[in-house]
């Protein structure tokens, strides 16, 4: 075992010192009050463990009264303090983390399969199910009963799927956008190389076909090409009994669309690369698609113990109509009754602020409570009445919650002791202080209006932005942490014993109902926080079912975040995302790390855990592989805490073959091989190439995983994990640039932007795309410079590191991309003001595209020392690539304008969609990234569009920057070289 150590208490950590044989002493306790203490394999599955207890149980008293084992499953205390039913018992001892290692025999209650499988998706959704069987809010039993129904319903129609539909639903094509720029015209006349394999021989062969063959077309030109050579040109066959596979990669290649048309043909006939592709016997894809059929013929014929519950009755009774909010004109009142628990300094009086929001309108004034003293147990019993009568509340109405402390101006300097760190008002001659905060709806998930008393635990932490101290854009969830939570309860008015309720839709908004329908991408904005309506949302829904699975993807980040704002589980946005998640499994393999990564966050961890069971419920065919990345991800995080605890004592190397000992342990290689990427599903990470595995230099260790592809024509495929940044803000840059990419191409211009890819998977943690064949500008100029100090000014470094790399005809085509790509970048990092751009975070491939990486501050966040800001252009343009640009020949203007020219153009196309990217931002807003916190972190996005500026204003302004930062690169380079400098003292 490695020798380090992290914690001596931690008996699961990777280093964890144990007894040579790998063994943990474990107790047992049996339904028959006897107590066994046994050391088991610490790596042995629970299922072994059960058949060592039942072996030793049978020299202890009463093992005559125990039944079969198969009717018994253990118990434990996980690490997060719930207890855990172990059904799934092929999971191992180490896996499954016991607090302690304490097991308890329980007689199993309900039907096992079922059983089974809520355990495996409680593991793989990172809570248990049981929590929410535990919950008895009707809201969460109704959304349960009908996601399952749906669910089953869904589960129907996929048995009676054909082959070539199941392969379009778990595989699906990605096909490129056509641009109408020289270059893909050039790709739609000229023809081109393909090689082809074949998956059940050794057979190879090349292909010059025409840009219009289609996958089917080039089937039967490799079948009759294979059956000559092997002398059975006669013999019939049906090139639809074939398929096309990426080589290397689970990608198929079908349909009627010409073969330039899929994004891998044509990014590789841009490249001038010959595309690679395996011939499939249609036999291999039927064989998987009938395991999954089997699979979901099992789950739909399980036996359920209890059945599910009904759903409600629809809600328009005669007798709902006659109970409606519309016949009430009285002011809307609440009684403040109590509240507990207030985190407060024991000087300060406490006060409660509340108001009533649509979206972010301020119904009416805010309402404020007397002033009590005390700190625990605070008593109001006072009426809070709001000058907004009940008939006029909109059906989306939310009551916003705000404590605080009261403080006189003159005795703020005698007593600060837990003052709050944000925001404060000051009024009258007092400092109001806050405290915490809590929101709920005003009407219910069935459209009731609530009534009578109601307990709600608040949250203490504050956003940047508050308005008259309430947070309306916050959660209305009630904090989940009862125990140390800030207590409010209130009580609604109760009119008559019979429900109140918001009238129906058909009775409203009848203008909405013939609206037609929106572009999807206009439709975005309407799911913005600043249009609540639940129907006005319903219907922005609806134009979004127009978009493409493609399209869908491309937005997929934001609308994950959107579901944020929605106060109720049974939505037409969760509808629809699970429903096309459900359809495609590579949204669905998406949807699910997007609502996976945030998780632990305890405001949507119910909300997120709800639309993440149902859509396992949905996709059990997919669970397996998602369990298998998650193991994977938990294996990695392991270690990376053993490499970060361990650097504390060793030396480079030797922690280095600490690292590789680890991933050389059988529990750790089985774990980290032969899965799907979660960064790309169609990639599999087959065998682990450890000697090449290492981790990096900064600060969190991250690990830089290499994998060798045991797929038919694969390269190796190269991983960064990592653990303690926040990936998230990386996501929505690297969005963004495929985004301009795609609008770029649209527009007829493609910039050969480098996306690559980047996934946050849980708290701080998250994988990163190897790009490979690339290097960072740092190392090209290091490596061509004999003194670090002036590798920064070395101007020909980046162009002869080109011509080294590149053949002479191919240092043309390399420079190209290299113009292209920059003038892309330029472009976009001004745009987003992307900041600390060293030449650590500037790549350029081999093939000469340029690609910036590491978006830790955007939006203008620069970086400034001593108060100066360290860089001080919009956009980095030195004049080492203004000598690539030039080809090396200082009087070629000819190709620098040609680059300006499509820097201008690339500007001009993103103005036009200035809109999108505004809305984007602002579906943002709560994620909690540091950097988009609130909507003035947007205002640089408008300033740097010039959004409001005529076209000729706008270019006039672009200009500006470029002509900055081509004077100032000067300063660029010294801070390089200061960098450079530090990088070579390190190493």
């Amino acid at each position: 075992m490695p020798p380090a150590m992290t914690d001596v208490l931690d008996i699961w950590a990777v280093d964890s010192q144990i007894p040579a044989d790998n063994s943990i002493t474990v107790d047992f306790l049996l339904p028959t009050g006897t107590y066994i203490q046994l050391d088991v394999p610490r790596e042995a599955t629970i299922e072994h463990i059960k058949s060592l207890l039942w072996r030793q149980a049978q020299a202890y008293p009463l093992y005559s009264v125990l039944g079969e084992s198969d009717s018994y499953m253990f118990q434990c205390v996980n690490q997060s303090a719930v207890h855990e039913e172990l059904e799934d018992e092929s999971r191992r001892l180490c896996d499954v983390r016991p607090f302690l290692p304490v097991l308890k025999l329980v007689a199993r209650n309900c039907n096992r399969s079922e059983k089974l499988l809520d355990s495996k998706i409680g593991v793989l959704i990172g809570k248990g199910l049981h929590e929410f069987d535990a919950l008895t809010d009707p809201e969460v039993k109704e959304f349960r009963s009908k996601m399952r129904m749906i669910n089953e319903e869904n589960m129907l129609k996929q048995q009676g799927l054909s082959w070539m539909d199941w392969l379009q639903h778990n595989f699906p094509p990605e096909i490129e956008a056509t641009g109408l720029n020289n270059a893909e015209d050039k790709l739609h006349r000229e023809n081109f190389l393909v090689v082809i394999r074949f998956e059940t021989c050794q057979d190879i062969f090349s292909f010059q076909i025409t840009p219009d063959v289609n996958p089917f077309g080039l089937n039967e030109l490799a079948i009759r090409k294979q059956m000559t050579n092997h002398g059975k040109e006669n013999e019939e066959f049906n090139p639809r009994d074939f398929v096309l596979r990426v080589s290397g990669k689970q990608e198929y290649l079908f349909g009627e669309q010409p073969l330039i048309q899929f994004r891998y043909v044509r990014n590789c006939v841009l490249n001038g690369i010959h595309p690679q592709l395996t011939v499939v016997q249609c036999s291999t894809i039927k064989e998987m698609c009938d395991q999954e059929m089997s699979a979901i013929g099992i789950a739909l014929h399980r036996k359920i113990s209890s059945a599910p519950l009904p759903l409600p009755p629809k809600r328009r009774t005669i007798f709902q109509m006659t109970n409606s909010i519309w016949d009430i004109n009285v002011p809307f009142k609440i009684v403040l009754v109590r509240g507990n628990k207030v985190n407060a300094d024991e000087t300060l009086r406490v006060q409660i602020r509340a108001g009533i929001f649509h979206g972010t309108e301020l119904l009416c004034e805010p309402v404020v409570s007397s002033e009590v003293s005390g700190k625990n147990d605070l008593v109001w019993n006072e009426p809070l009445e709001f000058e907004i009568n009940i008939c006029d509340l909109p059906r989306m109405s939310r009551l916003c919650f705000a404590v605080y402390g009261v403080m006189d101006k003159v005795k703020k300097q005698k007593s600060t002791k837990n003052v709050s760190k944000y925001q404060t008002i000051r009024k009258a001659g007092k400092v109001h202080y806050p405290i915490a905060w809590v929101n709920t709806m005003v009407f219910d998930f069935r459209g009731q209006l609530k009534n009578g008393d109601i307990s709600l635990h608040c949250w203490s932490s504050f956003p940047d932005e508050l308005e008259e101290m309430l947070n309306p854009m916050g959660t209305t969830q009630t904090n989940p942490y009862t125990e140390n939570a800030t207590a409010l309860q209130i009580r609604f008015q109760e009119f008559s014993k019979s429900p109140i309720f918001f009238p129906a839709f058909d009775k409203l908004q009848a203008l909405l109902q013939i609206w037609a329908k929106l572009p999807p991408r206009e439709a975005l904005e309407l799911l913005d926080f600043n249009y609540p309506d639940q129907y006005v949302r319903k219907y922005a829904v609806g134009c979004l079912k127009e978009m493409s699975d493609d399209g869908l993807s491309q937005y997929l980040l934001q609308l994950v975040q959107v579901l944020k704002y929605e106060p109720y589980f049974d939505c037409a946005l969760s509808k629809f995302l699970l429903e096309r998640a459900q359809a495609n499994r590579r949204i669905g393999h998406f949807l699910f790390w997007h609502l996976r990564s945030e998780m632990h966050l305890p405001a949507i961890s119910l909300q997120f855990g709800l639309i993440l069971e149902s859509y396992c419920r949905g996709s059990i065919t997919h669970i397996k592989e998602l369990s298998k990345q998650v193991e994977a991800l938990n294996k990695l995080k392991a270690i990376n805490n053993l490499v970060k605890i361990s650097s504390l004592k060793m030396g480079k190397n030797k922690l280095k073959d600490v690292m590789h000992t680890c991933l050389k342990q059988p529990v750790y290689k089985e774990a980290l091989s032969d899965l799907k990427s979660p960064l790309d599903p169609s990639v599999i990470l087959s065998e682990l190439n450890i000697d090449k595995c290492k981790f990096m230099d900064s600060k969190m260790k991250p690990l830089w995983i290499l994998y060798n592809n045991k797929m038919l024509g694969g390269e190796p495929v190269g991983i960064i994990f990592k653990n303690g940044d926040d990936l998230r803000q990386d996501m929505l840059a690297l969005q963004i640039l495929h985004l301009m990419d795609l609008l770029w191409k649209e527009a007829g211009l493609d910039l050969r932007v480098v996306p690559y890819g980047c996934l946050a998977t849980g708290d701080k943690s998250g994988i990163i795309q190897v790009v490979s064949a690339s290097e960072t500008i740092a190392n090209i100029q290091l490596n061509n410079s004999n003194v670090a100090a002036t590798a920064a000014f070395n101007k020909d470094a980046l162009l002869n590191w080109l011509k080294e790399k590149n053949s002479p005809d191919a240092l043309e085509r390399a420079i190209e991309e290299f113009t292209l790509s920059c003038a892309g970048y330029c472009v976009a990092t001004y745009v987003l003001g992307i900041g600390d751009r060293h030449s650590d975070n500037i790549m350029v491939r081999e093939s000469g595209q340029l690609f910036h990486i590491d978006f830790g501050h955007i939006l203008g966040n620069f970086k400034s020392k001593f108060g100066i800001k360290r860089e001080r252009v919009p956009f980095i343009l030195t004049h080492d690539f203004i000598h690539v640009i030039q080809q090396g020949k200082t009087g070629n203007t000819e190709k620098f304008s040609r680059f300006r020219q499509c820097c201008e153009e690339a500007y001009l196309i993103l103005r036009k969609n200035g809109n999108l990217f505004i809305t984007l931002f602002a579906l943002m807003l709560t994620a909690g990234l540091p950097e988009l916190s609130s909507i003035k972190d947007i205002q640089y996005l408008k300033d740097s569009l010039a959004l409001g500026k005529s076209d000729e204003e706008a270019l006039k302004q672009f200009r500006q920057k470029f002509d900055e930062a081509l004077r100032e690169s000067w300063t660029t380079k010294v801070n390089w070289m200061a960098h450079i400098v530090a990088k070579d003292g390190r190493s």
